[in-house]
């Protein structure tokens, strides 16, 4: 039976509330860092590595969980996913040593692995290309909230009671909406979106080996323009999340809950906007250009560069938090086609394989520059300068971008 508009819809909203415990559960611990090291005498390598554990189990596993989402039912994927990962949240709480952390963190990157390939591939079998950008912006919008919550919450719960009440707190909740969701998420057809749109080729794509899916993307220059490019903005993206509640609790002498609250709230309610804006931008520009959506990722890159920089240089709070809101909309944009962008580039039958490819590059990066940034803040180096010389990262991804736009998009989304 073909689903009713309302229900498109209605689906992206369900996959939104799981992704927001998604990001507040992993992004909790960030807040909680100073707390460990103050309680627990953690170094700040130390702690990068337990911020790494997450990044690298997530990306090690990734491209399992991209198989898995292409194989098996994606609705018992993602609500399984969410189980396993709240029961590990919670046991968050029991830590006390370095290895306790990251066994815990690895695991919790291994749960949530999963989530991301089955939910992409699940939007994408609801919403063909003429919605998918904007459906995938909505989602995103998720991403900034979970990460908002996960801080502000977090940072306060840890004020006022302890800093292990968020983690008992989010992943009971989380085992609650696994439940919940069971009975209204509906699972559907692989490649319906196109099939409903009389998009007759792409039904009957075929499942194929991991070895092949390889073969195939390495032969598409703008896929592996775009995994490059991921790399690149995931690894500020996890030097943001991770450090930026310490970098402001340590410069401006922030609270637990402030700076939890200044580190998540001006970027990514900021980039709240900014999502949707490029979603509506992408899905414009895609009827025109095949390489629409990388152009729209590669304008909000290019336009957030001077910003990072800003946000390690300024020593005016004030003047930081504008500089964050900006930077913030520029991400949104660029984040809105992660996954739409590659979707232009791959068939339907390879989704869940690409979106889990995305991930094992991205978090690599993401997981390298955490650790990285907590080595050399041990060694002396101001994390003001860590964080400023992340625009270098963000102008050479945008150059990826646009390279794929023009260069290899036209060949790559007729092929």
């Amino acid at each position: 039976m073909k689903p009713t508009t309302r229900y498109r819809w209605a689906v992206v909203g369900m996959l939104w509330f799981i992704c927001f415990f998604n990001y507040a559960d992993r992004q909790a611990i960030s807040v909680v860092l100073p707390v460990l090291k103050s309680k627990y005498g953690f170094t700040s390598s130390q702690l990068g590595m337990i911020g790494a554990a997450f990044m690298w189990v997530y990306a090690a596993t990734a491209p399992i969980a991209g198989q898995f989402g292409d194989k098996f039912s994606r609705k018992a994927v993602i609500l399984g996913g969410l189980t396993i990962w709240s029961v590990i949240t919670g046991f968050t709480a029991a830590c006390s040593k370095v290895w306790h952390f990251v066994l815990v963190r690895g695991s919790e990157g291994l749960g949530e692995t999963f989530y991301f390939p089955a939910s992409m591939s699940l939007i994408s079998d609801y919403h063909a290309k003429d919605t998918r950008s904007r459906a995938m912006s909505l989602h995103q919008t998720s991403v900034y909230a979970g990460t908002i919550g996960g801080s502000v919450f977090a940072g306060y719960l840890a004020q006022k009671y302890n800093w292990q009440m968020p983690f008992i707190l989010f992943g009971g909740l989380g085992v609650l909406l696994a439940g919940v969701l069971w009975f209204f998420l509906r699972e559907p057809a692989r490649n319906e979106a196109e099939r409903n749109a009389g998009v007759e080729e792409f039904v009957e794509a075929e499942q194929i080996s991991w070895w092949r899916f390889i073969r195939e993307l390495t032969r598409t220059p703008s896929a592996m323009l775009l995994l490059l490019a991921f790399m690149g903005t995931n690894s500020v993206a996890g030097v943001f999340l991770t450090w930026t509640p310490t970098f402001l609790k340590e410069k401006f002498g922030l609270n637990l809950a402030s700076a939890g609250f200044n580190a998540t709230v001006f970027i990514q309610l900021a980039s709240m906007i900014g999502a949707p804006l490029g979603g509506l931008m992408a899905d414009a520009l895609r009827r025109h250009y095949a390489g629409g959506r990388m152009m729209v990722q590669g304008i909000g890159t290019l336009l957030g560069t001077p910003f990072i920089f800003a946000c390690g240089y300024l020593r005016d709070l004030h003047v930081l938090q504008i500089s964050m809101v900006l930077f913030g909309l520029c991400k949104g944009i660029h984040d809105s086609n992660i996954v739409a962008g590659m979707y232009d580039v791959v068939p339907p039958a390879r989704r869940g394989s690409a979106v889990g490819m995305l991930n094992f590059i991205g978090w690599i990066g993401a997981g390298f520059c955490t650790w990285l940034i907590g080595y050399v803040t041990d060694k002396g180096i101001p994390m003001s300068v860590s964080i400023s010389a992340m625009a270098l990262i963000y102008i050479t991804v945008a150059t990826l971008f646009f390279v794929s736009a023009f260069v290899f998009a036209p060949r790559d989304v007729r092929r």
